[in-house]
């Protein structure tokens, strides 16, 4: 009765089922490890990227839909903000795996120390880009083409850094691209007004990624990677105080031709406090001073933001 029992159908399922689990709870810690790896990898630990690449999209968003975007848009372009730089990241690494150990910054990525194979780091950057493809379907044809174009200055990046001096400007382009596909999702085109405002987000991508790249500017010396740090030289500082006049001018004529108001200039007037404080971050040029600097452009990105969003909302 007792080997009845035992050997019945229910009991074998419960059998099967609680080897399985078994299974399962031993294989949740590899899995957690290797999705570890991948997340390293694509930076997810480091949001600053997203933060940097976000704020110049909803610049856009919110000045062309004049602080009504589509909800629909919103939702597409924060996803694909997430997945493209993930996706930047990964092609990033890939592309300087034999470069990035001998960085200091750079020893521990994923790919430099042998932790993910580089057939994985493709296999991963081709599923990010088939996702974001997906996702920016969903929009208009002109924003389709942008997205392309995107993702061809994505690519190009990083092999940049080898032959041409100021790999910075590369950089803001791809940075500031969701200036013009957040005019394009939204409107269909992207006018004037869109086009200055991503050419003061190119400018802004300068300023903060040679910031970036004073932190290994000794390192990129040893091995031979350029980059706008080294190409200033002992002129960094004034040219970035330059660039951030620049960057400050170019929004401050987007308020104008926008109809902005005193939410949204005093909202420069804040970002402007944190350029500033970058200054004396840089004054001694030491790489962890450096690195704040680059930092606190998160909250430089998102004072402007703050001040469009403010503008709009207590319009009369």
């Amino acid at each position: 009765m007792t080997n009845a029992v035992s050997t019945s159908p229910r009991a074998r399922l419960r059998s099967y089922a609680a080897l399985h689990w078994r299974r399962l709870m031993l294989l949740l810690p590899v899995l957690a490890d290797q999705f570890g790896r991948y997340g390293r990898l694509m930076r997810l630990h480091r949001p600053i990227g997203i933060w940097l690449l976000l704020w110049p999209t909803l610049w856009g968003l919110w000045v062309a839909a004049q602080g009504a975007p589509d909800q629909r848009v919103f939702i597409v372009l924060v996803l694909g903000t997430v997945i493209v730089r993930s996706a930047g990241c990964v092609i990033n690494d890939l592309v300087d795996r034999k470069l990035d150990p001998h960085v200091q910054r750079t020893a521990d990525r994923p790919l430099a120390t042998g932790e993910v194979a580089a057939s994985e780091a493709l296999i991963l950057f081709v599923g990010l880009m088939l996702i974001a493809l997906g996702i920016v379907l969903t929009l208009n044809r002109l924003s389709l083409y942008l997205a392309a174009s995107a993702a061809v200055i994505a690519i190009v990046y990083p092999f940049t850094k080898r032959f041409l001096a100021a790999p910075q400007l590369v950089l803001g382009v791809a940075f500031a691209w969701g200036v013009p596909m957040a005019f394009a999702a939204q409107l269909g085109s992207v006018p004037r007004l869109g086009w200055l405002l991503f050419l003061s987000a190119v400018i802004w991508g300068i300023v903060y990624d040679t910031e970036y790249a004073m932190v290994d500017r000794n390192d990129d010396l040893k091995i031979g990677v350029r980059s706008t740090a080294i190409l200033f030289g002992e002129m960094d500082r004034a040219l970035i105080a330059a660039l951030q006049l620049s960057l400050f001018a170019g929004l401050a004529l987007v308020g104008d031709g926008a109809e902005l108001g005193r939410w949204y200039y005093g909202g420069l007037v804040l970002a402007a406090g944190v350029a500033l404080y970058q200054q004396v971050l840089l004054k001694d040029r030491d790489p962890a001073m450096c690195l704040r600097a680059f930092s606190s452009n998160a909250w430089l990105g998102g004072a402007v933001f703050v001040g469009v969003l403010l503008d709009y909302l207590f319009r009369a």
